[in-house]
């Protein structure tokens, strides 16, 4: 096994709504909007293509509003997708003062905001060098931004979904509670779902086995780490094709 691997072209950020505000906090925090913005521009800098998809755990979260039984599931998740949109504006905002060309583009239509999204035309801002940061999920209550991430992968043709979380990969169990919990630098996608790590929820899993899209799990609070993966240095955990299955080329 090499030590890098082929540097990737063209990649999908997953960003969770935490990596917007500080830990524990809600909301958009201004400095690590501005930390976000500073690294997805380093990173850029590669010559890579980039694309995020965002959520909105900082701002609501729709299946634990649901919960409390006030509201119904599917208008729950809606508003969970609005705060979405409000944190991909932000990124999008941020990004250009940072001096790096951006486009915020929704799956549900918000033309005062944001673009509606059009693969073709989210196509086009990528090879024009520009950002484009993806908000409201898939436009669809019941599915996850985690499932909206390889789906927007698969569409605009991304070597790779960089999973950004707070520990570095993925472990046996919960290292912030098990302290004999190991990181995993490989894995493939049959042992993931088998062993129910966590790391996204099954309808994503199996969708990138499907497409066969490698995950990278990394951590995202290390400065640079956005970069590393996209040069192929090898960080985080990687979830790869399983035996059998011909890996993609960036990858071998």
């Amino acid at each position: 096994m090499t030590n890098k691997r082929t540097p990737f072209k063209r990649v999908l950020l997953k960003l969770s709504g935490e990596a917007f505000c500080r830990p524990g906090g809600h909301g958009v925090d201004t400095k690590e909007l501005r930390v976000i913005a500073h690294e997805v521009k380093s990173a850029l800098e590669s010559g890579a293509q980039v694309a995020v998809v965002v959520g909105g755990g900082n701002i609501i979260r729709g299946a634990e509003l649901a919960s409390a039984g006030e509201i119904h599931r599917s208008t729950a998740d809606y508003l969970g997708m609005l705060g979405t949109v409000i944190n991909g504006v932000s990124l999008k905002e941020s990004l250009e003062k940072a001096g790096h060309a951006a486009r915020c583009m929704t799956a549900i239509d918000i033309p005062a905001v944001a673009e509606p999204f059009i693969r073709g035309r989210a196509m086009r801002h990528m090879e024009k060098g520009r950002v484009v940061v993806l908000a409201a999920g898939t436009g669809n209550p019941f599915f996850t931004t985690d499932t909206c991430a390889v789906l927007r992968a698969t569409e605009l043709e991304c070597e790779v979904v960089m999973k950004a979380t707070k520990v570095d990969g993925v472990y046996t169990a919960d290292p912030n509670k098990d302290q004999t919990a190991t990181r995993y630098d490989e894995l493939s996608f049959s042992e993931a779902i088998e062993k129910q790590l966590g790391v996204m929820d099954m309808t994503a899993l199996t969708m990138s086995q499907e497409r066969r899209i490698p995950i990278i799990v990394f951590d995202f609070k290390r400065p640079g780490n956005i970069r590393r993966v996209i040069d192929g240095e090898r960080v985080g955990t990687l979830i790869r094709c399983d035996t059998g299955q011909d890996p993609p080329p960036s990858l071998i």
